[in-house]
């Protein structure tokens, strides 16, 4: 069993394949219109481009924004993507204008941050360290 696909829910497709491409840095994999201003938007890791596709899945079911809005109130990340370097990670993204909820962090297995997607989610970013 492995893991081909995830989803994240996002306010506006085409605002996060732009955040997710142009400042993550992923690359779209998938865009099919799926009816009125819906599509299957997938995006992957360049780094890995065999590794599973992040579906941008639109927000529009009524149990999306109290489940998202709680996590966000609890400063809790919806995702974690892995980077090999957090604090050159958040120097290049923060010079990009993104928001950062949590600055590196030590948290002795790994260095953590995290920031706001501007899709509606908070997202960690973590290097793990060797054992």
């Amino acid at each position: 069993m492995r893991i081909t696909l995830t989803s994240i829910f996002v306010d506006d497709q085409r605002k996060a394949l732009s955040f997710y491409t142009d400042v993550l840095g992923f690359t779209k994999h998938h865009d099919i219109p799926m009816g009125e201003n819906t599509w299957w938007l997938t995006v992957r890791s360049p780094e890995a481009p065999e590794s599973a596709e992040l579906l941008l899945e639109p927000a529009g079911h009524p149990a999306v924004k109290p489940y998202r809005d709680a996590l966000v109130e609890d400063g809790i990340p919806l995702a974690q993507f892995t980077v090999d370097d957090v604090e050159a990670e958040y120097r290049r993204l923060r010079e990009q204008g993104v928001v950062f909820t949590q600055e590196p962090t030590d948290i002795g297995t790994a260095v953590v941050a995290v920031f706001d997607d501007t899709c509606g989610n908070l997202i960690q970013i973590a290097a793990i360290k060797d054992a």
